[in-house]
């Protein structure tokens, strides 16, 4: 006869394979008739919010029912921890994720003196304010006219038409970070307002100071900042003298680069920033509503919506 503790190893590895069963006939009933599995992908808040701010970019009709739906989420997502919200569940703090989460909730109507909105303030004005938030972040905020221009790093459309061997070309980058950024390089050369019907700032997260720095002086890191510091500042400098011809030219590369690679209704990349950055190129553009590539690019953003 087993002994007790041989006999409960013994049940306890029939319980583990019965569940092991039981979970590979579950993924098996789930398995789709070409063979491939098919599973929802739960972003972070920036996505949904991101959305929320591109339909009040571009003064959509308000959909009170699916804002609803997206605000319970976010609030849902806040993290009790530390206040704000992360990239990924459980996460640290994240003040670019804060900032744009605060900033749709706001828009979607909740008052900023509400408990959950005056938490994610004081977060977000403790990690030094909107003034600390990511590049991707200020553009988005540039873009509503909540935040300058200037403190977003200089980016020429012109970058599209450098020649290969240059050391800063678009194939030295992912495919995900291309598709992002060359509708990106059309706006930050275009610099469009969002029409924003209601005219929703953030001031209330900006602390008025610099944004601290993270590295000393001396560490390496600090010497490339420096670096990049001064080249932007000099690229600013030379921004109006930009021969417009060749900006046109450049301008339109970006549109034919994105235009080749809509991918249908399945998106720009198929990833949000991507699809939404080429939604307001076109837009800013002067692509109406009902122009093929504009509807199709809208009409990606809206397949990633899983409402419940």
């Amino acid at each position: 006869m087993m002994n007790t503790a041989a006999q409960d190893r013994a049940d306890l590895i029939d319980t583990a394979d019965r569940a092991a069963a039981r979970a590979a006939d579950a993924l098996s009933a789930l398995q789709r008739d070409d063979g491939h599995w098919l599973f929802e992908l739960e972003a972070d808040a920036t996505i949904p919010a991101e959305y929320i701010l591109l339909r009040h970019y571009l003064a959509e009709p308000v959909d009170r029912e699916l804002e609803g739906k997206i605000a319970r989420y976010l609030r849902r997502i806040q993290s009790d921890v530390h206040d704000g919200w992360p990239l990924y569940h459980g996460g640290d703090f994240d003040v670019s994720a804060t900032i744009k989460a605060y900033y749709a909730l706001k828009m979607i109507g909740d008052a900023p003196d509400a408990p959950h909105m005056a938490r994610a303030r004081a977060s977000v004005l403790a990690a030094g304010g909107a003034e600390a938030c990511n590049v991707f972040t200020k553009i988005q905020l540039a873009l509503f006219g909540a935040g300058p221009w200037s403190v977003v790093p200089t980016m020429p459309v012109e970058l599209i038409l450098l020649p290969r061997w240059f050391p800063v070309h678009l194939s030295k980058m992912s495919y995900w970070a291309r598709t992002v950024i060359v509708p990106l390089l059309v706006l930050a050369a275009k610099r469009p307002l969002a029409r924003n019907p209601q005219g929703i700032m953030v001031d209330e997260l900006y602390t008025g100071l610099r944004a601290s720095l993270a590295t000393q002086a001396t560490d390496a890191k600090q010497v490339w900042r420096a670096a990049f510091g001064a080249l932007d500042a000099m690229l600013k400098r030379a921004e109006p003298l930009w021969p417009q011809r060749l900006r046109a030219r450049a301008v339109q590369a970006c549109v034919d680069f994105v235009v080749t690679r809509l991918n249908g209704e399945d998106g720009l990349g198929a990833i949000y920033p991507a699809m939404a950055n080429s939604v307001m190129m076109f837009d800013c553009l002067g692509y109406p509503p009902d122009h093929p590539h504009r509807a199709i690019a809208r009409a990606s953003v809206e397949k990633l919506l899983v409402v419940g």
